[in-house]
């Protein structure tokens, strides 16, 4: 996941000299919303991998602590099976789930 997220940072600087380089004018040039559109492609799945990366250390210190596992919100085990398929739950479904 770090060398993913190292790599779309160095995609967004190359989209960024590329850019300056070629003195693109994005609202007339046709080839400008393909930059711009790759642009934002690339920083929204970085800020996913960066938010994921995040949440993952944040289980680690909950795994630290003694409390991996335990809901944040309610005290309640979390159950195993949520923990399979989301490792860094903080909260069990329910308290997961907006109530409304």
């Amino acid at each position: 996941m770090h060398r993913r997220l190292a790599g779309l940072r160095a995609d967004l600087d190359a989209i960024a000299e590329a850019r300056e380089a070629a003195n693109v004018d994005d609202e007339h040039d046709p080839e400008g919303a393909t930059i711009a559109f790759e642009r934002a492609q690339a920083a929204a799945v970085a800020a996913q991998l960066e938010r994921r990366a995040s949440a993952l250390e944040e289980a680690l210190t909950r795994l630290d602590a003694g409390t991996y596992g335990t809901c944040e919100r309610c005290g309640e085990p979390i159950p195993a099976a949520r923990l399979e398929v989301r490792p860094a739950a903080a909260t069990c479904v329910g308290c997961a789930t907006p109530h409304g």
